[in-house]
């Protein structure tokens, strides 16, 4: 009796001590929740008015979201200044330049101002601006390859 109290106090002990084992592992996290699901991107809405050529609904969306210190907030402003049917060429002027103050390099802003540039018939800026994209990309480069086309065009119809 005395052997079989002893053996039931080490199973016991032995339990107990599995047991504080099991406390001190960690479980595991539960699934995220839809609250940790991604949150799309700001400019997503207008880039999508955009594609559709919606310019108007573009505006209105950039207008909403009023990222006046983004790069591709400006830029995307500026398109959908220049593209619509009576183009703001100044208002797209001013996103244009906000944007390259803000990057410098933003390939997408360098192009649609030298196509503005062009727009405006001034081929000396949009040559400049063909340049430095010619310093940040090399062909394939939608940007630049875009420029350039553009470009051509303008010299081959202004000859």
């Amino acid at each position: 009796m005395k052997h079989t109290a002893l053996v039931t106090a080490s199973l016991l002990a032995a339990l107990a001590h599995l047991a504080a084992q099991a406390a001190d592992t960690t479980p595991e996290p539960p699934p995220p929740s839809p609250s940790y699901a991604p949150v799309p991107q700001p400019l997503a809405a207008a880039q999508a008015h955009i594609k559709a050529s919606h310019w108007l609904a573009a505006i209105d969306e950039l207008k909403r979201v009023n990222a006046t210190g983004d790069a591709d907030w400006n830029n995307l402003m500026g398109y959908s200044l220049r593209k619509q049917s009576r183009p703001d060429l100044d208002g797209a002027q001013k996103h244009y330049d906000a944007a390259l103050r803000i990057k410098p390099q933003h390939q997408g802003a360098l192009e649609y101002a030298g196509e503005l540039a062009l727009m405006k018939r001034d081929l000396a800026t949009a040559e400049k601006h063909l340049a430095t994209l010619s310093r940040l990309c090399s062909s394939p480069c939608e940007p630049l390859d875009d420029l350039k086309a553009a470009v051509a065009s303008y010299k081959a119809a202004n000859k």
